[in-house]
């Protein structure tokens, strides 16, 4: 559903999505709606179960880390992705019937998707997620804000194949670069991320 001007949950996200852009020169974007995601309670109980397994595993390590074990280490992210709709506009909240080409509408519906080896990753900024976004000719960007279970991270970004296999860890961190440390962060279960919002926005270039 979309969020009216009025509504505090738009103000806070449109805030941040602005402030983490790297180029500050104003405006780099003009967002045309704020819609906000209606998540399933089984959608929302898979969230709760992960954090509560990665809040469990964290209490029986040696080296205690405080904020896996209070909240999973949780963290708000950004994902870009694509999508060919409309969805949004005019106040419509309904999900395309071309799920598979509809990057959003797909998210939305089926949740997040691990395809081989590969994480999902989020990051930071919403800066650095839309230069990291390429598009097609018939394809328009939107921005998710995410709710992600971090848990423990391993710093250190090396080859993919070995970053699935990091025993101990909950996620990995890619390399840091202009935007933060945390640029970008791969985690590899679905259940570690919740899409809250989606920004529907144009660059201005």
């Amino acid at each position: 559903s979309e969020l009216g001007p009025d509504d505090s949950s738009r103000n806070i996200v449109e805030i941040i999505f602005q402030s983490s852009w790297l180029k500050k020169e104003s405006p780099v974007c003009k967002i045309d709606r704020i819609l906000k995601v209606h998540n399933s309670q089984k959608t929302i109980n898979k969230f709760e179960d992960y954090r509560d397994s990665v809040k469990a595993k964290a209490n029986k390590l040696t080296k205690k880390h405080a904020r896996c074990i209070a909240d999973g280490n949780e963290l708000l992210r950004f994902h870009c992705t694509t999508f060919i709709c409309s969805i949004g506009l005019n106040g419509t909240s309904t999900l395309c019937n071309s799920i598979a080409d509809c990057n959003v509408c797909n998210i939305i519906k089926n949740g997040f998707k691990i395809e081989g080896t590969g994480g999902i990753c989020t990051t930071a900024s919403s800066g650095k997620a839309h230069d990291s976004m390429k598009t097609r000719s018939n394809e328009k960007r939107a921005m998710l804000v995410c709710r992600v279970i971090a848990g423990r991270i391993k710093k250190n970004h090396d080859a993919i194949e070995e970053l699935t296999s990091c025993s101990g860890y909950d996620s990995v961190a890619g390399h840091s670069g202009t935007y933060s440390s945390l640029d970008e962060l791969y985690v590899f279960n679905a259940r570690a991320i919740l899409p809250c919002f989606v920004v529907i926005y144009r660059a201005l270039d």
